[in-house]
């Protein structure tokens, strides 16, 4: 497993990579992985022939510099488990790489995918993301490029930010790995104590309640994310951030809920952010909107 962390050696080897015939597919990461990242990196390996992944703290993309100071650091286990994996090559840039003195250009998405949810509660994120995945597109070259599909918001950014530009890259979804008590797996979830992970249960449990209550008939959106409060709001330490129904056409807030419909939430549990959602009536959702 080759290691790059500069943008010239690792546009090289995928450059020399490309010309001996490989399909490159590409898992941008923070690090702190776990088996979630894993399973995006074994979908890419389906679809190439050679599989990078980056490791790289964006700091654009953090609007409480708190919060940046503590987001979990593991590069030697991370590159341990990449080595275990199979991965081809690592690409590792600092902070002096990517945003060099005189950095001066940002990519923003404007419209209803920036207006709500994450784009609302956390201000400049997703100009951070749409900036930063560029620059590793850039530096990487990928045929292929997959994302979770925990971060679903982020996720149809980054393929409406592709398409617009014309980049050359084939966006593909992993759809979200949970633990065995049903939380979402986050690098996030390292920092709740154990006290904390059970508050935390609470999203997956009152999503799945919600999901229930729309497959037996409930249309009503403030219902449905009633059912997401009352698990979360009895515990002390804990703050709901947003809980919204969005049509995924068009990326619209609804009063009552119809096919193609997703509840999302972000909570905040004892000061850990963590953001879930699940797609009412149905298990999976991907990257293709109708914004008409």
């Amino acid at each position: 497993m080759q290691q790059f962390s500069t943008i010239t050696d690792m546009r090289a080897w995928s450059r020399t990579q490309q010309r001996e015939g490989a399909v490159i597919g590409f898992v941008p990461t923070m690090g702190a992985l776990h088996d979630g990242h894993l399973s995006l990196i074994r979908q890419a390996k389906e679809s190439a022939t050679r599989v990078v992944v980056s490791i790289y703290v964006n700091p654009t993309q953090f609007d409480n510099p708190e919060d940046l100071a503590n987001y979990p650091k593991t590069l030697e286990a991370d590159l341990a488990l990449l080595a275990k994996e199979g991965v081809d090559a690592v690409f590792l840039p600092t902070n002096e790489v990517m945003y060099p003195d005189g950095y001066a250009t940002f990519i923003e998405i404007v419209g209803p995918l920036t207006d709500k949810l994450c784009a609302v509660a956390r201000p400049g994120h997703f100009r951070g993301v749409a900036t930063v995945v560029t620059k590793l597109f850039g530096a990487v070259l990928p045929d292929i490029a997959v994302f979770g599909e925990k971060d679903f918001q982020q996720v149809l950014i980054i393929s409406k930010m592709v398409n617009d530009l014309n980049l050359p890259v084939d966006i593909q979804v992993g759809r979200t790995v949970r633990e065995p008590d049903g939380l979402a797996m986050s690098s996030r979830n390292r920092r709740l104590s154990k006290e904390s992970r059970e508050k935390a249960l609470g999203l997956p449990r009152g999503l799945e309640l919600a999901n229930k209550a729309y497959m037996d008939g409930e249309r009503n959106a403030m219902d449905l994310i009633e059912k997401v409060a009352n698990e979360l709001l009895v515990h002390e330490g804990v703050e709901l951030d947003y809980c919204d129904v969005i049509r995924l056409s068009g990326f619209a807030e609804v009063t009552q809920a119809v096919p193609g419909c997703v509840l999302a939430a972000a909570v905040f549990v004892d000061g850990v952010r963590l953001i879930d959602h699940i797609h009412l009536g149905a298990e999976h959702i991907g990257v293709e909107i109708d914004e008409e």
